[in-house]
This record gives structure tokens, C-alpha cells and sequence, in this order.
């Protein structure tokens, strides 16, 4: 978004890469953080402008220093825990900030210094898209609209970084259970794998 871009933990997984793609299909200036420098050439590949390494580098300085003291408009974070701390410090202070908490990748629920809050004038905003889509299940309908015309007009497309065959799907598993997805994998069935299981 227009003065400080936007921001957050969590760039190199499935909903991370998905954001730093939708805020450039939107026009955002996108920094994306994460914990590998592995992580961050996925999120560049996908169209980050900036990237931290956040297990090496704090972000508030590294934030500071890409936004020119502006800081982030919106910052979307999916990890929480200590990275949602350093979050926290790289929102906006012009007021009208929004920081996105959209869950605990990292295991550990953080504790917002809510004295930030009022120094800064953000908005703090729970994600809950589950139960937003079951509470407005016309809101599904909408978002898939304008989430297909972006990915018609603005080249808005998942990015596969690992295929198994059926017969692999434990190990597509356990590659998720111990977070070494880098954006998406898919599991790919053919015809033979279907046949006699419908």
C-alpha cells in the first residue's frame, strides 16, 4: 500500500508467497520476511520487492531502511510468536496501519504491547477466513471472482515447487509436518491411480 508497502513473517510457504503475490497484483511495494534466504529467492520469484531474513537480521532497522522511515501500511502475518514482536514494531505511524494476524506457524500465540496500538493508531485485524466464508457464503462466490480476474489479468498463479506421485503422498506429508514446503506442492493422481478407488 501507498506510502510504507507492505510486510510480514512467513513469505516462503503456500499463504505467504500467495500474499506477496496478490499485494503485487493489488500495487503494494511488498517486503517479504522469512526464516531462510532459501525462502526469501521464492518470495523474489514471486515478486517481492524487498526481503529480511528475519532469523538473521531484526526487522524494525531493515524495515526502516527499505521504507525510508515510513514503515508498512499493512503487514500480514502468519507466523506470530516472535516474529509477530518484530512485526508489531515495522507498523506505520501515520495511523490507519493494518496488521493482519492470520495465525501461529511458529507454535507460540504472542502478547500484543498494546501501548503500540495507540502510539502508532493501527489496526490490528484477525483473519478468520473460515469462519468469515461460513458466517457470508457469498463473500466465497466474490473472492473467487476477483481472485480469477486477477489471475487472468495480473498473472495472479500458485507457484509449484515439489510434485509426488499418489503412491509418495506420505512424504509430501511429512515434508508439511516438519515445514520444508517452499510455497505449494501437489500431490498428482492419473488415471491409474484412480482406478478401482471411486
Amino acid at each position: 500500500g501507498g506510502g510504507g508497502g507492505g510486510g510480514g513473517g512467513g513469505g516462503g510457504g503456500g499463504w505467504g508467497v500467495a500474499a506477496v503475490q496478490l499485494g503485487k497484483a493489488l500495487g503494494a511495494k511488498v517486503i517479504a520476511a522469512a526464516s531462510s534466504d532459501e525462502k526469501l529467492a521464492l518470495c523474489k520469484e514471486a515478486g517481492a520487492d524487498a526481503v529480511v531474513n528475519y532469523s538473521t537480521t531484526e526487522l524494525k532497522p531493515a524495515v526502516k531502511k527499505i521504507t525510508k522511515g515510513r514503515y508498512c501500511d499493512v503487514i500480514y502475518d502468519p507466523v506470530g510468536g516472535k516474529v509477530f514482536d518484530q512485526c508489531v514494531r515495522c507498523v506505520a505511524t501515520k495511523g490507519g496501519a493494518r496488521l493482519l494476524v492470520v495465525g501461529f506457524a511458529s507454535g507460540s500465540i504472542p502478547k500484543l504491547p498494546i501501548n503500540l496500538a495507540l502510539i502508532k493508531g493501527f489496526d490490528l485485524v484477525g483473519v478468520r477466513m473460515g469462519a468469515e466464508l461460513a458466517m457470508k457464503p457469498r463473500l466465497r462466490t466474490e473472492m473467487n471472482a476477483a481472485l480469477l480476474e486477477l489471475a487472468k489479468n495480473r498473472g495472479l498463479a500458485p507457484i509449484v515447487t515439489a510434485t509426488y506421485p499418489l503412491n509418495q503422498a506420505k512424504d509430501a506429508f511429512t515434508q508439511m509436518a516438519e515445514r520444508r514446503i517452499l510455497a505449494k506442492q501437489c500431490i498428482v493422481m492419473n488415471q491409474h491411480d484412480l482406478q478401482g478407488k471411486l
